[in-house]
């Protein structure tokens, strides 16, 4: 298996504290030697770093840990193997351009039977199912929308086509088309949101403490997502299996899949800002 990171913001913002955690969890603190790559947003486009190595032992990963590029969406991964050789065009966060923007995915999980689904207009560069997967979704928004349609359109058909990849496995997911964060739970993803009063914390994986408070401003909000926890002394929001998140600014709300949606409204989840 692997692990996941994700971060939403309402401005711009640093994420090497997390980054940190995660890095070292890549062969150190955890056993996902296997590559690592960590995608930022900057409009459209997205600065992308890989390495088919650990994330422990990269110097890149240093490198960036020391680098404050700031983003206001983050997605990155840390790779444990178990479909496709470990090389470069096998490592996450896997991307592609779909109506003139950006489309970053990383996955954790496994996805019996996908590569049997058809694709037409993305094919995979490497050789595992999630990078199939990927180019399955893009596929089907293709041909649902010649052109770019709006966000809420999107929203629904990433719930939809997350429901049916769900039944496949375990499909552990962030996606993001430049303008949203989607995140998907087949087993285990955890979430906090910081904002004013901010307060401090302490990473799980090494001892490094920030005091929000310094870091940020009064009108802030920052939603992380991970795996696992990466603070020990925050309130971390674990998702339900099967939930899709929609994260905008930092806000979060639940999407819901064409089913559930005939009886019900997507939820906007009031983001805990402390415990």
């Amino acid at each position: 298996m692997c692990e996941l990171l994700g971060m939403s913001a309402n401005v711009p913002t640093d994420i090497r504290f997390s980054f940190a955690a995660l890095a070292r969890r890549g062969g150190e603190t955890g056993p996902h030697a296997d590559g690592w790559g960590i995608s930022f947003y900057e409009g459209r486009g997205a600065r992308a770093f890989h390495e088919p190595e650990p994330s422990a032992q990269s110097e890149l990963a240093r490198l960036l840990r020391r680098t404050p590029i700031k983003s206001r969406i983050v997605i990155a991964h840390v790779r444990k193997a178990n479909r496709g050789r470990v090389n470069l065009e096998n490592t996450h966060p896997f991307s592609r351009e779909l109506w003139g923007r950006r489309w970053t995915f990383a996955h954790n999980g496994q996805l019996k039977g996908v590569k049997k689904w058809p694709l037409t207009w993305f094919k995979p560069v490497g050789s595992t199912d999630s990078e199939h997967a990927f180019c399955w979704m893009l596929d089907q928004l293709q041909a649902r929308w010649p052109d770019l349609p709006s966000p809420a359109r999107i929203d629904r058909a990433v719930a939809d086509l997350c429901a049916e990849l769900h039944g496949l496995g375990v499909f552990n997911m962030l996606l993001s088309d430049s303008r949203t964060l989607y995140a998907h739970c087949g087993k285990r993803l955890c979430y906090l949101t910081r904002c004013a009063p901010f307060g401090t914390a302490t990473l799980v994986d090494e001892d490094w403490r920030v005091d929000f408070a310094q870091e940020t401003g009064a009108q802030d909000v920052v939603t992380v997502i991970a795996t696992k926890a990466l603070t020990r002394d925050e309130c971390w929001t674990d998702v339900e299996r099967g939930h899709v998140l929609s994260l905008r600014d930092g806000a979060v709300r639940i999407l819901k899949p064409a089913v559930a949606r005939r009886m019900s409204r997507p939820e906007r989840v009031p983001s805990p800002c402390g415990c």
